[in-house]
């Protein structure tokens, strides 16, 4: 048997009391395929509260896409249950309670920027005024202001993955999926864009869910990390980013505080991987 959820917290200093956005409870997902049932997720229990920026870090195949997914409602957990906002995944859904910014741009070539940034507040059926006005404000938001009129084929992957956010928030929801959105880039633009979502998300207050391989972009980000185990995917430790400032720049990583925090992270993936797989 699993041993329980290691928890590692540090000093943080004190706050009004949380509102859980997203509660999980006890939640397994179990795929059936042709040959045996594969078994995805196992007995979840995390809350995610406002304002939190939480990083879900593990192997590859370990769920935390899956785990991501089910948040989204674009899977259904096989066990236990799962609240969004305080509803079924379903309901803030259809409610468009969260945006969701995939690994992958996925933006429209024959659309402009601005038109790919439109095309949610299009499908609500907002106005044409409020669809512009709406373009332009979370274009600048990602710095791509006097971008509007591009096609995605004349930027960069970086710029690309940008609009993605842009169109993300167009909507404004109090929510934000982020599907390990910086892993094709190189380290350079990564680094530029993991500053820009680390000033977005101060400047907006939004509750961020983000899938990392990487341990110091996690450390970076976050303001808590969630280690997940090898599948069937469990929550092996929280750990708690909180003794770091949260207006840190790439500097912050030659520090103590980063260094001691990364390497909880590299020990609770280690521990993780004592676990047999099934």
């Amino acid at each position: 048997m699993p041993e329980p959820v290691q928890a590692i917290s540090r000093p943080a200093a004190t706050a009004a009391p949380a509102t859980p956005v997203i509660e999980a409870a006890d939640l397994s997902l179990t795929f059936q395929t042709a040959d045996s049932p594969v078994y995805a997720l196992s007995n979840i229990n995390l809350t995610i509260n406002q304002g939190d920026f939480v990083s879900l870090i593990g192997p590859s195949g370990c769920g935390k896409t899956t785990l991501l997914r089910v948040i989204a409602d674009l899977e259904q957990p096989t066990g236990g249950n799962m609240t969004v906002l305080g509803e079924p995944p379903d309901v803030a859904r259809q409610r468009r309670a969260y945006g969701y910014v995939f690994q992958a741009p996925a933006l429209y070539a024959w659309r402009t920027v601005e038109r790919n940034v439109m095309l949610p507040l299009e499908i609500m059926g907002m106005s044409r005024a409020e669809r512009a006005e709406r373009a332009q404000r979370y274009l600048a938001m990602v710095n791509l202001a006097g971008f509007e009129r591009k096609y995605p084929w004349q930027l960069s992957g970086g710029m690309q993955q940008r609009v993605s956010i842009a169109r993300a928030l167009s909507f404004e929801p109090g929510l934000l999926l982020m599907d390990e959105p910086f892993g094709a880039l190189d380290e350079i633009t990564r680094d530029h864009l993991n500053e820009q979502l680390l000033r977005l998300w101060g400047r907006t207050g939004k509750t961020i869910v983000f899938v990392t391989h990487s341990i110091p972009e996690a450390v970076f980000l976050s303001s808590r990390i969630v280690v997940m185990s090898p599948r069937p995917g469990r929550i092996q430790a929280e750990i708690d980013c909180s003794a770091l400032p949260p207006d840190r720049d790439l500097d912050v990583r030659e520090t103590s505080d980063f260094i001691e925090i990364a390497h909880e992270v590299r020990q609770a993936l280690r521990d993780g991987h004592s676990y047999d797989e099934d």
